[in-house]
């Protein structure tokens, strides 16, 4: 069980991140750290992309395949990009005086420790070394929901923190049925807890407690997922949050989540005697789009309005794994990654928004392609992309997600498209006002103001993701479209 060496790219994707936190969180200067933030995100990323050249061979910790290395070059990339968002959005919040200099500290510092446990969630070869960086993941987010310190925030923190603490605690109760399932087959120690051995074993193990185990996985982890009716934290977290924290929990941490799931899905699919774990994902999908598409309609804070879309698409991804096969599975991953990218490029676009506006509420958000044509018109481009208009990748992704469900259970596309339906008509009735709405006066007291130099960090990435989420829509390289496949069939 060694860790990586020098010359393995994983030793860099980790320890990048994690050095980073340390240094990070004793440095004085919020302006400094703010550039060392991107810099050394974007190294992060540099690092990830060294894995397309060079995949390391698997040991008892850590491991690289078709599956995570799509994810883990996706987070890093996301990542970066929002710390390039992050750098512009601080500096006005600063100036607004929202934030002190030892509340930047911990930002800084926990926003590279939470790549850190991302990165070695999707890494992980051994299930326990990522529950645990999962719950990591859960610990440094709660500092960073909490950094305005006020009342909403903290309360917000304590809901994320005690509902992902239990749900988290389900998924390590999962965790070791599959280690005691394990166990007469493979022996003691970690050759019981290393996926790449676990899967190719996994017929002989005892049916019963697998499908105990993905009970109380599905469960636990869906709790991360922000899967209904375990989601209660989501919205909270997302309001009350800094907004490029809200981008990278909706745009990477729910998609980390549900990757661990989707890990113990193939164990249990690997036994023929297990029950099908598809059901249980396709109810869970289903109750999530639907309890989004109407919680839609009554949402009063622009914030929380995007957090229940995030979580109307992570019901879709479910669904469309728990349909799984060729189609459903390439769909799934395909919504994945334009979920990542549109949504936080909404979060982006809201972060502007809400600092000029000076307010969160909708109601008082009116006419920002006149106010401010080039961000009133990336929302709305943007709000139209998460909706699923075409040509847009999630257009795309959705499209294949009901093809394949008509295809094989007509029943269950009905109820699909409906829901679909739902959310789109919602998504649209709030946008039309925020658009195109009489504009409201000038706030007061706005929150900060913007610089040029600010507002070039914030629009850029912001308009990176649109580009690729239209491209997307269009055309998939061949390369990415056989990753895709390759992928899906992986998950069976």
């Amino acid at each position: 069980m060694m860790l990586p060496g020098l010359d393995n790219p994983l030793m860099w994707i980790l320890a990048i991140p994690l050095g980073a936190a340390g240094f990070l969180a004793i440095l004085p200067n919020w302006r400094v750290a703010s550039w060392l933030n991107v810099l050394i995100s974007g190294a992060t990323f540099a690092a990830t992309l060294m894995l397309f050249d060079h995949r390391p061979a698997a040991t008892r910790l850590f491991f690289i395949d078709d599956f995570n290395v799509y994810l883990v070059a996706l987070t890093a990339f996301i990542g970066f990009t929002s710390a390039i968002f992050s750098a512009a959005y601080i500096a006005r919040e600063t100036e607004a005086e929202r934030l002190s200099d030892l509340h930047l500290r911990f930002y800084h510092s926990m926003y590279q420790a939470f790549l850190f446990t991302m990165l070695l969630a999707l890494t992980a070869n051994n299930i326990g070394v990522m529950w645990v960086a999962v719950e990591a993941a859960t610990l440094t987010t709660v500092l960073m929901v909490s950094l305005y310190r006020s009342r909403e925030a903290i309360e917000a923190a304590w809901k994320y923190f005690i509902l992902c603490s239990v749900g988290i605690g389900l998924a390590l109760f999962g965790t070791t049925l599959v280690y005691l399932a394990a166990q007469p087959v493979m022996g003691d120690g970690a050759d019981a807890m290393a996926w790449t051995l676990l899967v190719k074993r996994a017929a002989a193990f005892q049916p019963d407690l697998l499908n105990l185990a993905f009970v109380f996985v599905l469960v636990g982890y869906g709790t991360k997922v922000g899967l209904a009716p375990l989601h209660a934290w989501l919205p909270d977290a997302h309001a009350e949050g800094p907004t490029p924290i809200s981008a990278v929990l909706s745009g990477l941490l729910l998609n980390v989540a549900l990757y661990a799931l989707l890990r113990f899905k193939m164990i249990i699919a690997a036994n023929g005697q297990t029950l099908a774990p598809g059901p249980l994902m396709i109810i869970m999908g289903f109750s999530s789009l639907f309890v989004a598409a109407f919680m839609l309609y009554r949402r009063g804070d622009i914030k929380r309005l995007f957090a229940y879309s995030s979580i109307e698409h992570m019901g879709v991804i479910t669904f469309a794994f728990g349909m799984g096969g060729a189609v459903a599975n390439f769909a799934g991953l395909m919504h994945m990654t334009m979920h990542s990218l549109t949504k936080s490029a909404i979060f982006f676009a809201v972060g502007i928004i809400t600092q000029n506006a000076g307010t969160k509420r909708i109601a008082d958000i009116r006419g920002l392609t006149v106010t401010h044509p080039l961000l009133g018109w990336a929302f709305v481009l943007a709000v139209l992309a998460i909706a699923g208009m075409p040509p847009m990748g999630v257009f795309m992704s959705e499209f294949l997600v009901i093809s394949s469900t008509f295809a094989r259970e007509p029943l269950l596309a009905v109820p699909l498209g409906l829901g679909l339906l739902l959310a789109f008509a919602a998504l649209v009735m709030r946008l039309q006002d925020m658009a195109f709405g009489a504009a409201p006066p000038p706030p007061a007291h706005p929150h900060g103001h913007a610089t040029t130099w600010s507002s070039v960090l914030a629009y850029t990435p912001l308009w990176l993701h649109l580009l690729l989420v239209v491209v997307a829509g269009l055309y998939l390289p061949p390369a990415l479209t056989n990753w895709f496949q390759n992928v899906a069939r992986l998950l069976g």
